[in-house]
């Protein structure tokens, strides 16, 4: 599939989600028959990220770096901002902070004890625990528990084009996706972790 339209709009065994399964689960099968080998994977996972009342669930990073540090101090980038707002209102679980020099530590203590941050990383931390390239990272990363997603600031979000409760990604707890495969696999290390870019060598090396 090169698209999650289905999975931001549609949760797992709702009409809409069986449907686009059942025409891939179709296509799937004619490749299948053919004698094809098929390794599927995902880029990654995908969660609700609503509050009890089914609204977004959301912490305005930008908004509360002002707060603490005057308007304009901090800067908040979100990778998953991008012109597909119907998607996801621009809204994900991962961040970059910039923020003024000396403000690091005491910033990340508060962020780390807010509800709905699973993670507050300097840069240096988050860079070895999730491979970044520290060259282009900002001063910290933060990232938020299953159900909540980050934002810029109230203003810069328009969240009407979202119809349907919202899902999106980005965080750890987006991180686990399934790998499948229609032959049998061996010959894998004991304990090794798969990624998904792993697929290829599964496909090409692994299977019986």
């Amino acid at each position: 599939s090169t698209t999650d339209y289905i999975q931001h709009k549609d949760a797992p065994g709702t009409p809409g989600a069986n449907a686009f399964y059942a025409a891939m689960d179709g296509y799937l099968q004619r490749l299948d028959a053919l004698g094809a080998t098929l390794a599927l994977t995902a880029d990654h996972g995908m969660n609700a990220k609503t509050d009890a009342k089914g609204d977004p669930n959301v912490i305005y990073l930008q908004d509360v770096l002002d707060s603490w540090l005057g308007q304009g101090a901090a800067r908040v980038i979100l990778p998953i901002t991008d012109p597909y707002v119907l998607h996801h209102g621009a809204l994900g679980s991962f961040a970059v902070l910039h923020l003024p020099p000396g403000t690091e530590a005491d910033v990340l203590a508060r962020l780390k004890a807010m509800d709905g941050i699973e993670s507050a990383l300097p840069k240096a931390e988050a860079c070895r625990r999730f491979e970044l390239p520290p060259d282009r990272m900002g001063d910290a990363v933060v990232l938020s528990t299953v159900h909540k997603v980050l934002g810029t600031s109230v203003a810069r979000h328009d969240l009407s084009a979202l119809k349907e409760p919202l899902r999106s990604h980005g965080g750890i707890s987006e991180q686990q996706i399934p790998m499948v495969l229609n032959r049998p696999v061996g010959g894998l290390v004991p304990g090794r972790r798969l990624r998904n870019f792993d697929v290829f060598d599964v496909a090409l090396n692994h299977v019986h």
